[in-house]
C-alpha cells in the first residue's frame, strides 16, 4: 500500500497545486482590472514568483506539444472574430509589421545575441530572435479595451497579432531545421517553404468548408464546443504532418468558419461555445506562465553567480533591441509614406491610413510580448544549442515587456487623448435599423395580437435606435413563441447580407450577433 499512498499524495498534491495556481490567476486578473493594466503582465510576475518558491512543483511538458497546446485554440479564438474588411483596408501597416517588422526585430535580436555569446551558431541566435519578435496583442487589446483609442489602430494591431506569429514560427522552423540538419541551403528550402504556403491556405480554406458540415449536425452543446476544440488540435495536427504552417492553416480555418458557420449555430450552441473558448484561453495564458516559472527554476539554480548575471545583462539587451528595433521600424514606415504622400507618388484612401506621431508611438509600444512567445521557447528541442539561454531570454523579454509596457500604455494612451469616432457603435445602429425592419416585414402581416406587441417592441427598439447609437438592445421579456423567433430569423439573415456586403464589419456583427442571440434565447431558441 505504500507505493499507492505515495503515488496518491503526488497526485492530491498536484491537483492542489492547480487549484491554487487556477484561483491565484483569477485573483491577479481581478486585480488587473481593478487598477487597469492586461491580466498577462501580473501573469508573468506570477510565473517569475513560481521559479523562486523552494516547494513549487516542476511539471514538465513535452516540447512538441506546447506549440499544439497553447497556439492552435488561442490563434483560432483570435481569427475567428477577425474583420476581412478591416484587414483589406489595412493591409498596408499590417503587412509591413507582419513582415519588415518581424524580420528585422528577429536580424535584431540574432546580431545582439550572437554579439553577447559568441560561441552562440547564428542558426541558434536567429531561433532566439525569431521566438521573441512577435508581439502578442492579448495584453494590448486588454488595455485597449478600457480607452478610446482609434478604431483604426486597433484593427492594426490585431491584423498585426494575427498574422506576425506565421512569420516568425516559419523563420524559427527554418533556424531550428539548420540546427538540426547542421547544414540547410536557402535554394534547397524556398521551394519547399513556398509549397507550404500555399499548401496551407488551401488546406485551411478546404477544412474551413467540410468541418462545419459535420459540427452543424451536433445540436447538444457539450458534444459541440468538445467537437470544436478537437477539430482545431486535429487541423493543426494535419497541417504539421503535411509539412505546412499549422498557424496559417488555422487562421484561414477560422476565418473561413466564421463567414459561414455562423448562420447554421443555433444561439443556445453559440452563447456557451463563447463562453467556453474565452474561459480556455485564459487558462492557457495561466498554464503556460506558470510552466515556463517552473523552467526557470532549474535553469537558475544550474548558474553560478557570474553566469546569472551575464544572462540578466543579455536579457535587457535583448529586451532593449526589441523594443527599440519595433519603435525606429514604425518612425521609418510614417515617415517614408508621408514623403511618398507629399510627392504625389501614393495615394491613400483614408487620410487617417498614417499614423500622427501620438499614434505611431502607440504602435510602438503596443509591442509586448506573450504566449507564442513563451509557447515557441517551450517547444525547443532538449538537445538545442544555447536552449536555458534561449528559455531564460524569451521569459525576461515577456517579463520586462509586460511589466514596462504593460503599465505605461494606458497612461500614455490618456495622456495622448487620443480618441475615437466611434465608426463600430455608427455600424451598429445602421445594422440594428436593418435588421428590425426585416423583423418588423416578416411579421408585418400576423393579425394576433402577440403580432402587434411584438411589432410594438421593434418599433420602439428602431426609434430608440435612431436616437441613440448604442441603445436599442431588445430586452427579451416578451413570451417566448414561434412569431418572435420567426422574427429574430429575418433580422439575422439581414445582418449576415449587411456583412457579406460589407455595409459593416465584423466588429458590428458580432455585436448585433449578441443582441440577436439574446432575444433568440429569450424566446426559446
Amino acid at each position: 500500500m505504500a507505493p499507492l499512498k505515495s503515488v496518491s499524495g503526488i497526485v492530491v498534491s498536484t491537483f492542489e497545486w492547480i487549484i491554487a495556481l487556477l484561483l491565484g490567476a483569477v485573483g491577479l486578473s481581478a486585480l488587473a482590472r481593478r487598477i487597469k493594466v492586461p491580466y498577462p503582465t501580473f501573469l508573468a510576475i506570477g510565473g517569475a514568483l513560481i521559479a523562486f518558491v523552494p516547494s513549487s512543483p516542476t511539471w514538465t511538458l513535452e516540447p512538441d506539444l506546447a506549440l499544439a497546446l497553447f497556439v492552435a485554440p488561442v490563434l483560432l479564438d483570435a481569427a475567428f472574430d477577425t474583420s476581412l474588411r478591416d484587414l483589406r483596408n489595412n493591409w498596408v501597416p499590417v503587412s509591413t509589421l507582419v513582415v519588415a517588422a518581424v524580420g528585422l526585430t528577429t536580424v535584431g535580436v540574432a546580431y545582439v545575441a550572437h554579439r553577447l555569446m559568441p560561441d552562440m551558431p547564428w542558426a541558434a541566435a536567429i531561433a532566439l530572435g525569431a521566438i521573441v519578435a512577435p508581439p502578442d496583442a492579448a495584453a494590448a487589446v486588454a488595455i485597449l479595451s478600457q480607452v478610446k483609442l482609434p478604431h483604426r489602430m486597433v484593427k492594426v494591431l490585431e491584423g498585426e497579432s494575427l498574422l506576425n506569429d506565421a512569420t516568425s514560427l516559419l523563420i524559427y522552423r527554418i533556424a531550428v531545421g539548420a540546427v538540426v540538419m547542421q547544414h540547410l541551403k536557402w535554394s534547397e528550402v524556398a521551394p519547399t517553404i513556398a509549397l507550404a504556403l500555399v499548401g496551407s491556405v488551401l488546406a485551411g480554406l478546404l477544412a474551413g468548408r467540410i468541418i462545419p458540415l459535420f459540427l452543424q449536425r451536433v445540436k447538444e452543446a457539450p458534444s459541440a464546443i468538445i467537437l470544436q476544440f478537437a477539430t482545431t488540435f486535429m487541423v493543426w495536427i494535419a497541417a504539421e504532418h503535411l509539412g505546412l504552417s499549422g498557424i496559417l492553416t488555422i487562421v484561414v480555418y477560422a476565418i473561413t468558419m466564421a463567414r459561414t458557420a455562423g448562420a447554421h449555430m443555433p444561439a443556445r450552441l453559440r452563447v456557451p461555445s463563447y463562453a467556453v473558448w474565452e474561459t480556455m484561453v485564459f487558462v492557457l495564458n495561466v498554464l503556460a506562465f506558470m510552466l515556463i516559472g517552473m523552467q526557470m527554476r532549474p535553469i537558475w539554480t544550474r548558474l553560478d553567480a557570474d553566469v546569472r548575471w551575464e544572462y540578466c545583462v543579455a536579457a535587457a539587451w535583448i529586451l532593449l533591441t526589441v523594443v527599440l528595433v519595433r519603435l525606429l521600424w514604425v518612425t521609418f514606415y510614417r515617415t517614408t509614406l508621408r514623403a511618398l504622400i507629399a510627392h504625389g507618388l501614393y495615394h491613400p484612401k483614408d487620410p487617417k491610413q498614417v499614423a500622427s506621431p501620438k499614434g505611431g508611438l502607440i504602435i510602438s509600444w503596443c509591442g509586448m510580448r506573450g504566449l507564442v512567445t513563451l509557447a515557441t521557447a517551450f517547444a525547443l528541442p532538449e538537445n538545442f544549442p544555447y536552449r536555458d539561454f534561449i528559455v531564460f531570454i524569451a521569459f525576461a523579454v515577456v517579463l520586462g515587456s509586460l511589466v514596462i509596457q504593460g503599465l505605461t500604455l494606458r497612461p500614455l494612451i490618456l495622456a495622448f487623448g487620443l480618441t475615437d469616432d466611434d465608426p463600430v457603435g455608427t455600424e451598429v445602429a445602421r445594422g440594428r435599423t436593418v435588421a428590425y425592419r426585416a423583423a418588423l416585414d416578416a411579421i408585418e402581416s400576423d393579425p394576433s395580437e402577440e403580432a402587434e406587441i411584438l411589432r410594438l417592441e421593434y418599433r420602439a427598439i428602431l426609434m430608440q435606435a435612431d436616437h441613440d447609437p448604442n441603445g436599442g438592445i431588445a430586452n427579451g421579456e416578451l413570451p417566448a413563441d414561434p412569431l418572435r423567433r420567426r422574427a429574430i430569423e429575418a433580422a439575422r439573415k439581414s445582418i449576415f447580407e449587411l456583412r457579406a456586403t460589407e455595409v459593416i464589419g465584423d466588429d458590428a456583427f458580432h455585436r448585433l450577433e449578441e443582441e440577436l442571440d439574446r432575444a433568440e434565447l429569450s424566446a426559446g431558441g
